[in-house]
């Protein structure tokens, strides 16, 4: 089904909604300053900073990527709302005290602070690659859906979703990204409640669908510890606490948001109503899944061919569901695309603080840029949207966006989560041991990049040769109205990988946090301790530091009582 006039009308006014808050923050109510342009002059308040964080939380991959994982392997993936929950009480209380305090925007500032500039420096270009591959798999994400109900190609698409975020996110700064936000949540949230309430109708009920997606062994819950498993209980509360913990306390667009409000208290409010709000989405686009399950029992599209991949599901069964009612697809599409935009600006203004703060740290640069710092700020971040314009082009050639996000973005996440608690948690990890020794730290992150990046890319080579366990719970199309040509082409293998290119998907980010700190410990342990800052190490530790070797270098900047707004010249 065709876009109707009215579902134009609807999507195309909320890009131009959007692209005109851009506009107001840009021309109107302009910052002049890289702290205004950045943190809005500190004085957001509680409930547009939460719904921004909830709206950035909740991108296209959650909508479509969860339902389609739902759908194709089963609900396991619904521990990772109690993850959720178990992030939140974890980073408020070891990581985001510590990262508040330190009052800057650009939060691998803290590297240079307790380990050094080349530790400060590869997590920033670390960062960099990271919201480089992430926006394009954000960006991708409402393309699939778009194609499946017009006939535009996802490629322009994804270009049209980084051309409108790029603008307003440009042009209007934090403010734009905030306030763009709010507005977006409330596309997002009606799009997730048409299709929740239209699909319930259109199965028979709530106890259709669970009795359906019972039978179906889609609420087949797996809590085995073994690791080669896909997905169940412990993949998914290990794996994803790890995740959210970088996205809810440590990822530099969060931490940009916790120091726009005025007090910690605030802080305090924002982390517990986000998690309450993600945990919300996140189960109720999980159950959308299973909605979808209930209504193509029988009569796969994926087996059919009617649909290519698993993520296009959900936008397949929209068109089926609401195709006699004019409106409801652009109110979806809108919501979707709503989703991606919150999640894609707040990335490229976060990616525009950190590439800035690390060039004005370069003295070369700072007499040319001190003077122009919203101008660089705004080219950082259009450079930065062109770029993950380009990387489009890589997504629609992988599988689904939930395993390609978590290849590339699981490891990535496990790596920053193990260098911020290797610096909070550790107080032995050092970052040099004297003159031509090596650092703890650049050699945990360094040998978690070539280890575990080589393990997680034999095991993606193994996947795509169809060596790896194929864990997809069973489809039919034993009810299709029409006679369908099925070709049967998963077969199980008939040899094994080694157990380490078996290992789930989900375990990336544990494992790329439990390297950055053994290794990072092994090293530091082997070598001369450094003396550190205590201020630098998470609260609940630092009582229990002993060592009477604490460095005062970094102690004006960590002050309790320092005040004022950040500037980048002073603190690099």
């Amino acid at each position: 089904m065709p876009f109707e006039i009215i579902d134009h009308v609807v999507f195309y006014g909320s890009m131009a909604f959007s692209l005109g808050i851009g506009v107001y923050f840009g021309f109107w109510k302009k910052s002049h300053t890289s702290d205004g342009y950045l943190l809005a002059n500190r004085q957001m308040k509680v409930i547009p900073i939460t719904i921004s964080m909830v709206a950035s939380s909740i991108s296209g991959i959650t909508l479509l990527g969860y339902s389609g994982e739902v759908y194709v392997y089963g609900a396991n993936i619904v521990w990772m709302c109690l993850s959720c929950v178990v992030a939140s009480v974890i980073g408020g209380c070891m990581f985001v005290p510590v990262l508040t305090k330190l009052k800057s925007p650009n939060v691998f500032k803290y590297f240079e602070l307790r380990f050094d500039r080349r530790t400060k420096i590869l997590a920033s270009c670390a960062y960099t690659l990271y919201v480089l591959f992430f926006s394009s798999v954000v960006a991708y994400a409402p393309a699939i859906a778009f194609s499946q109900v017009t006939a535009v190609h996802p490629q322009i698409v994804a270009s049209l979703v980084c051309v409108v975020c790029v603008f307003y996110t440009s042009v209007g700064g934090f403010r734009a990204v905030v306030w763009t936000d709010v507005f977006q949540f409330f596309g997002i949230i009606a799009g997730v409640i048409v299709v929740a309430v239209l699909g319930i109708a259109s199965v028979g009920g709530v106890g259709a669908v669970i009795e359906k997606a019972s039978n179906g062994h889609r609420l087949n819950f797996n809590f085995s510890i073994d690791p080669t498993q896909r997905d169940g209980f412990w993949q998914m509360l290990l794996g994803s606490t790890t995740t959210w913990i970088f996205i809810l306390s440590l990822q530099p667009g969060t931490v940009q948001k916790y120091l726009s409000l005025s007090t910690s208290k605030n802080v305090t409010r924002v982390m517990v109503l986000q998690c309450f709000g993600i945990a919300t989405i996140s189960f109720v686009s999980i159950f959308m899944g299973l909605i979808v399950y209930a209504k193509y029992d029988g009569c796969d599209p994926l087996t059919t061919g009617e649909v290519a991949r698993s993520d296009q599901i959900l936008p397949y069964f929209l068109v089926d569901v609401v195709r006699d009612i004019p409106g409801l697809s652009g109110i979806f599409i809108a919501g979707l695309f709503s989703a991606s935009l919150s999640t894609l600006s707040a990335s490229l203004n976060t990616l525009g603080a950190t590439v800035y703060g690390d060039l004005m740290s370069l003295h070369v640069f700072r007499g040319i840029m001190k003077d122009k710092e919203s101008l660089i700020l705004k080219l950082i971040v259009v450079g930065s949207g062109g770029i993950c314009t380009a990387l489009t082009c890589v997504v629609q050639h992988m599988g689904g966006i939930i395993p390609f996000a978590m290849v590339i973005v699981g490891l990535l996440n496990g790596i920053f989560c193990g260098l911020f608690s290797l610096g909070m948690i550790f107080p032995r990890a050092n970052s040099k041991a004297g003159t031509g020794q090596k650092a703890g730290a650049f050699c945990g992150v360094i040998s978690t990049f070539l280890g575990v990046g080589i393990i997680i890319a034999v095991n993606q080579w193994y996947t795509l040769q169809g060596a790896s366990n194929y864990f997809a719970k069973p489809m039919s199309v034993a009810n299709c109205s029409v006679s369908v040509n099925v070709t049967l082409s998963r077969t199980q293998a008939e040899y094994e990988p080694f157990v380490l290119f078996r290992i789930s998907l989900w375990y990336n980010p544990v494992m790329g946090f439990l390297m950055v700190i053994v290794v990072g410990m092994l090293v530091s342990y082997c070598t001369k301790p450094d003396v550190y800052d205590p201020n630098l190490l998470s609260p609940i530790y630092r009582k229990t530091c002993t060592n009477p070797k604490l460095s005062q270098k970094y102690s004006a900047g960590m002050n309790s009582n320092h005040i004022g707004t950040y500037n980048f010249e002073r603190n690099c």
